[in-house]
C-alpha cells in the first residue's frame, strides 16, 4: 500500500525548490515552476481529474471525484513545494533502517555533524523505525515534501481502493510558503471546498488550529556621522540608536525565552553604520489584543526616540503578515473533531497545540476555507539535522485516508 511512498519522497527531496524572498515573481523561483509541472503530470498519471497548474499563483490543483451517493462536505489537502533558507542543492538522503533509538548517526563521512540523543532527545521516539536523514551538507526538505508525498500516496490508495467511500477531495501543492507569501494569491473559488487541511506539521499526532498573529516592522534609523574626534554633541550614531530602540523592548519577550501561548519580539536582522542602520523585527502573539499592543509599543518607541532628537530619525514600515486561524476555525470545530477521530481510530494520540508560527492555512482560513494543520512527520526542520521517519509518513498517509472515509460517513 505504501510501496511508492518512500521512492516518491526521495525523488521529491532530490529536486531543488528553494524559494527566494527577494524575487518579485510567483512562484519566486523557476525550480518551483518545474517541480509543479512534474507534480501535475504525476497527478494526471494517478488518474486525478481536473488537474491544472494555475500560472497566476503557482498552485497545482487536482480533484478526486466523490464515489458516494451521500451528500457530504467537500474537502482539501494542501502542502507546499518550496524549502527553507538553507542549502538545498544536491540533497543526498541517507536511510537508516531499524534505528535502535540510542546510537549516534553520522551525517557526513568525517562525523563533524551527527544526530545524537544528547542534542536531539527526540531520536529516542524512533526506535525500530526507518529514518531518512541528510548527509550533513543540506537540509532534507521533509518540510514540506513529506506532506506532498503523503497526499499523493493517499490519493493513490483511494483511487486503487474504490471500496473506501469518500466525498469530493481536492489537493493543492503551492509555492513560497517558507517566505510567507505562498497563500497570498490562493484561489479559493477555484479550489472550491468546504474545508481543508495543510499537511505541514511535525511529529506524529500534531493537530493544530491556532497560529500566531504576525506582523513585521522594518526600522530605518538615520544617523549623523562626523569624525569621532570632534563628535561631542554632534554625532548621532545610528547603530547606538538601534541599540537604544531594542533596549526599550521587553527583554524577556524574545523567542529564546518564550513558549506555548507566549508572544515575542524577534530582532531578525540588524545592519548598518553610524550614518544609517536598518533593523527588521517580526512580532508574534496568539492573542489579537496583545498582538495589537505589541505593534503599538513599536510605534511608541519610535515616537519617543524621534521626540528625543526633535526630528524624524526613526522610520518604521509596520505591516501585518497573517492572523491566528483559530479565530475562524473555532466557529466550527467539527473539522478538528473529524481529524481527532481519524487519529484515534488509527491509535494515534492527537496532540493539539498552538503553532508557534504560521501555515498557509492561516491565510487560507481568512480567505474563506477553514484550514487547520496536521502532522507530516518531519523533525529538526530547516537545517542539516532534519530527518523524518518512514513510519511517520505512513501514519500521516493513513490519517488522510481515514479523514476522507469518516467524512463520507
Amino acid at each position: 500500500m505504501y510501496e511508492n511512498l518512500l521512492p516518491r519522497f526521495l525523488r521529491y527531496v532530490k529536486t531543488e525548490t528553494r524559494s527566494n524572498p527577494k524575487s518579485t515573481t510567483t512562484p519566486s523561483t523557476q525550480t518551483q515552476v518545474a517541480f509543479a509541472q512534474t507534480l501535475k503530470k504525476e497527478l494526471e498519471d494517478l488518474g486525478m481529474s481536473d488537474v491544472v497548474y494555475n500560472e497566476s499563483n503557482g498552485f497545482v490543483i487536482a480533484t478526486l471525484p466523490s464515489n458516494t451517493d451521500k451528500d457530504v462536505r467537500s474537502m482539501g489537502f494542501i502542502a507546499h513545494m518550496d524549502t527553507a533558507d538553507f542549502n538545498a542543492v544536491n540533497v543526498n538522503p541517507q536511510i537508516i533502517e531499524n534505528y535502535d533509538g540510542e546510537s549516534t548517526i553520522k551525517l557526513d563521512k568525517d562525523g563533524k555533524f551527527t544526530l545524537n540523543t544528547t542534542d536531539f532527545p527526540n531520536l529516542k521516539n524512533y526506535q525500530n523505525q526507518t529514518l531518512i536523514t541528510t548527509d550533513g551538507t543540506t537540509l532534507l526538505g521533509a518540510d514540506d515534501k513529506s506532506g506532498i508525498a503523503e497526499i499523493m500516496t493517499a490519493m493513490e490508495i483511494l483511487i486503487k481502493n474504490p471500496t473506501i467511500k469518500h466525498g469530493t477531495i481536492r489537493v493543492a501543492f503551492g509555492p513560497d510558503e517558507e517566505i510567507g507569501v505562498g497563500a497570498d494569491k490562493f484561489d479559493v473559488d477555484q479550489f472550491n471546498v468546504d474545508f481543508a487541511y495543510t499537511m505541514d506539521g511535525g511529529p506524529v499526532g500534531e493537530l493544530q488550529y491556532e497560529t500566531f498573529n504576525a506582523a513585521q516592522a522594518d526600522v530605518t534609523i538615520q544617523g549623523k556621522n562626523v569624525h569621532p574626534g570632534t563628535a561631542k554633541n554632534t554625532m548621532i550614531n545610528a547603530l547606538q540608536v538601534a541599540i537604544d530602540f531594542h533596549n526599550h523592548l521587553p527583554q524577556e519577550e524574545v523567542p529564546e525565552k518564550t513558549d506555548g501561548y507566549q508572544g515575542f519580539f524577534h530582532l531578525a536582522q540588524l545592519a548598518g553604520a553610524p550614518e544609517e542602520a536598518q533593523m527588521t523585527y517580526i512580532i508574534r502573539d496568539h492573542n489579537r489584543e496583545k498582538f495589537e499592543e505589541r505593534k503599538e509599543l513599536i510605534t511608541a518607541i519610535q515616537t519617543k526616540l524621534n521626540q528625543k532628537f526633535g526630528q524624524e530619525r526613526v522610520q518604521i514600515n509596520l505591516y501585518d503578515q497573517y492572523y491566528n486561524m483559530g479565530e475562524i476555525i473555532e466557529k466550527d470545530m467539527s473539522i478538528i473533531e473529524l481529524a481527532k477521530q481519524a487519529m484515534i481510530e488509527l491509535d494515534i494520540e492527537p496532540l493539539i497545540e498552538p503553532v508557534r508560527g504560521g501555515t498557509d492555512g492561516s491565510k487560507i482560513s481568512y480567505l474563506g476555507i477553514p484550514t487547520p494543520n496536521i502532522f507530516a512527520g518531519g523533525e529538526n526542520m530547516h537545517g542539516r539535522f532534519e530527518f523524518v521517519s518512514l513510519q511517520s509518513m505512513e501514519k500521516a498517509t493513513d490519517v488522510i485516508v481515514k479523514i476522507a472515509e469518516l467524512n463520507a460517513k
